[in-house]
């Protein structure tokens, strides 16, 4: 498939100046591409200047929410600029976009989009550890029409942000007993937008007490933990190492199953099952949980250093935990290209002067 390179593209990225602080995703790349989908066949790419979308008010995604994204991420190696297992991103996007009645976009032209994107913005890629190109693939449904019905026009995009890791401290955790962010055979799985708008409301709460990020609990019993509002969850329980298993209202997190992959390899026993909430918290304050991370493509492993309850204040042991610093590094140094990388996680991109 062919793509089309923009001519002012070459003139806004020499024009482009890199923010003395980087932040995480404030700062935008200069360019982005795109592709259309009509009546289900896609045309081929096109890598333009970054700029304001044109869409009609009465568009789908405007109104019923036809709408899935992506995070991902390249990284600066020592041979040059590579993706972290851009084959994955591409695979749970066609899933999210089946879910809300979508054209999946083809893996090649998901592949193309996140290269060409990667390979124009190589000077754009941060040089420090733990920084790195943030890309957000995203796909739109664009007809104009307010009946409740599928869109027949869609436009994929992908842009690109130079950043720091989401969320580079501590966290704090606040456990959402009141709200759920999924329903049961609803879209917790999926990566789409109306997740993350249920969310806003217990994330404005929980700050005004001094938290971070909500601790979500299962749609169905409202007593086992799920996940963040956008990281997956680890505890370290009598030595192992726990995570709340998949059950369709938990996103299938691209870092989390690396993690669960590396952690096995590195020789940790995982468990992947249920997690109570009121015996994790029991088990944080005797010290047999010892500590816990949130995990995700933006924040890499982000320590939890609190879990608030409406009961109490249960503070974690070790912070950061030896757990989460081994599992960490050892990502990092694939990811950034100081190991040998035994898992063929990288993809690397050729890169484009201009």
């Amino acid at each position: 498939m062919s793509i089309y390179i923009d001519p002012a593209v070459a003139l806004s990225l020499r024009g482009y100046e890199m923010p003395e602080r980087l932040g995480f995703g404030t700062a935008m790349a200069p360019v982005m591409f795109r592709a259309v989908c009509q009546d289900g066949c896609w045309s081929n790419g096109e890598l333009i200047p970054y700029e304001p979308l044109s869409v009609d008010p009465a568009a789908k995604v405007l109104h019923y929410a036809q709408s899935c994204f992506e995070g991902m991420k390249a990284y600066r190696t020592g041979e040059g600029i590579a993706l972290f297992r851009p084959e994955k991103n591409a695979e749970r996007m066609a899933y999210s976009a089946k879910r809300l009645c979508m054209p999946p976009v083809p893996e090649s032209l998901f592949l193309d989009g996140v290269r060409t994107v990667a390979a124009y913005c190589a000077n754009l890629v941060p040089g420090n550890s733990g920084e790195s190109l943030y890309l957000r693939p995203f796909l739109i449904g664009t007809q104009a029409d307010l009946t409740v019905s599928a869109s027949t026009s869609y436009e994929f995009y992908v842009i690109a942000s130079p950043s720091e890791a989401y969320h580079s401290g501590n966290m704090r955790l606040w456990v959402e007993r009141e709200d759920a962010r999924a329903a049961v055979g609803g879209t917790g799985d999926a990566k789409v937008g109306g997740n993350y708008a249920g969310s806003l409301l217990s994330i404005g709460r929980l700050k005004e007490r001094g938290y971070d990020q909500s601790l979500w609990l299962n749609p169905a019993d409202r007593s086992s933990v799920d996940e963040l509002s956008g990281m997956n969850f680890f505890a370290v329980i009598d030595g192992a190492l726990h995570t709340p298993a998949l059950n369709g209202s938990i996103l299938e997190g691209i870092t989390r199953f690396s993690l669960i992959d590396l952690a096995r390899n590195l020789g940790y026993k995982v468990v992947e099952g249920t997690i109570h909430i009121d015996e994790l918290l029991g088990q944080v304050a005797s010290g047999t949980c010892t500590e816990a991370f949130a995990c995700g493509t933006a924040a890499i492993i982000s320590p939890i250093s609190v879990i608030g309850d409406d009961g109490g204040s249960y503070k974690l042991s070790q912070v950061p935990g030896p757990v989460a610093q081994h599992l960490r590094q050892a990502l990092l140094d694939i990811q950034e290209g100081r190991v040998e990388d035994h898992f063929n996680w990288m993809l690397s991109v050729e890169t484009v002067e201009v």
